[in-house]
């Protein structure tokens, strides 16, 4: 067996990425496809800023409620940065944050100095906390790779029933081309999953699924394909989106302060990136959010080398948030070392929806080419 590692020779993405593609050059197939769409996102300063007066005129012109716009908020940077534009930019969202029992001391911070400065109401969503620990734990004696499947699907369904709640067309989302692309498959599974969901629960949980916000995978088709489920508006997909320039706006702004790795605003997040990932399925996520740096011209391909040659947690604050992870979801140190050291599981050893969306997808195809 070869066990050499391959990596790009433009970004720092490998062959710890089983699907990963090189052409003759050496280039990667995340590198590749950014390369043929990225032209549709590059803007001039006067560009950027008719996008932005243009969607939010029509958002403005539309509003039916109290709120003209809807926003999750983190306290990261893209949902903050998200806000930030739509408080320049005269709209009024609803800003809604999720909490599921792990928000780090920073992210209160910064979403409070945001919605106060800004003037924003803001709808916490709080987890029914036994029941979300519960599914958390089936989750990782499962031994599946996408544990934060859980709050993803979670904030999905939540801010659907906020956004009709409300009576609210748009929502602004934070997602973009330019910091979040070229993540494998491998290391995550589909969001929407709840069969998945349920059967891991079934198999492993002591709590009957009650309270937690779930929306079925055909129900998230059918409100996509029915345009049920309100205008997404991603924002930072409409300017030239630089996650360095805009950390630096949100701390002159709000005071706003940093959390020190992609998503570590959660406190799990960041022992799930951290430890568990690199630990348990070999999956270092620095490489996609560093590659998505380097393309967005932001880091050079040598200085996130460097990055990723410095240890992903110190030592003293390993054991730390080890020790509060494991109190909190209620393992012993034993338990939880046992469970690192067994043989990952796949998403598709648990009974799953895949087939449904696979045939949706063919039937898509069908339509098209029709």
């Amino acid at each position: 067996m070869n066990n050499t590692i391959q990596v790009c020779t433009r970004c720092v993405m490998d062959t710890t990425d089983p699907e990963i593609i090189f052409d003759d050059e050496g280039v990667c197939n995340y590198c590749r496809h950014l390369e043929k769409v990225m032209p549709a996102y590059n803007f001039t300063p006067e560009q950027a800023e008719a996008n932005i007066l243009r969607i939010t005129k029509e958002i403005k012109n539309n509003k039916k409620g109290q709120y003209d716009s809807i926003i999750g908020l983190s306290g990261g940077v893209d949902s903050s940065y998200t806000a930030y534009l739509a408080h320049k930019f005269g709209l009024n969202p609803l800003c809604v944050h999720f909490d599921n029992g792990w928000n780090s001391q920073t992210a209160v911070s910064n979403i409070k100095k945001i919605v106060d400065k800004c003037g924003f109401d803001l709808e916490t969503y709080v987890i029914n906390w036994p029941e979300f620990r519960d599914l958390q734990r089936s989750f990782f004696k499962a031994g599946v790779v996408d544990i934060e499947m859980l709050t993803d699907h979670a904030i999905m369904a939540t801010m659907f029933k906020i956004r009709k709640k409300h009576n609210i067309r748009y929502v602004l989302s934070g997602v973009n081309i330019r910091t979040e692309n070229g993540m494998p498959n491998a290391w995550l599974w589909r969001k929407q999953d709840l069969v998945n969901i349920k059967d891991i629960q079934r198999k492993f949980g002591t709590l009957p699924i009650k309270e937690f916000p779930t929306m079925s995978s055909v129900r998230f088709k059918l409100i996509k394909m029915l345009n049920t489920g309100g205008t997404y508006v991603e924002l930072l997909n409409m300017i030239n989106y630089n996650k360095n320039e805009a950390m630096e706006t949100l701390k002159k702004e709000f005071g706003w302060e940093y959390y020190g790795g992609k998503h570590y605003e959660s406190v799990f997040t960041k022992f799930y990136q951290a430890f568990i990932l690199p630990y348990k399925f070999k999956v270092d996520k620095r490489k996609v959010h560093l590659s998505s740096l380097i393309r967005n011209g932001e880091i050079t391909r040598e200085q996130a080398m460097e990055q990723l040659a410095q240890p992903l947690y110190d030592p003293a604050e390993l054991k730390k948030d080890k020790q509060y992870v494991l109190k909190k979801l209620g393992f012993t140190e034993q338990e939880f070392d046992k469970m690192m050291t067994e043989p990952p599981k796949s998403h598709l050893d648990f009974k799953s929806d895949e087939w449904l969306v696979l045939l949706w997808l063919k039937i898509m195809r069908k339509k098209k080419m029709s």
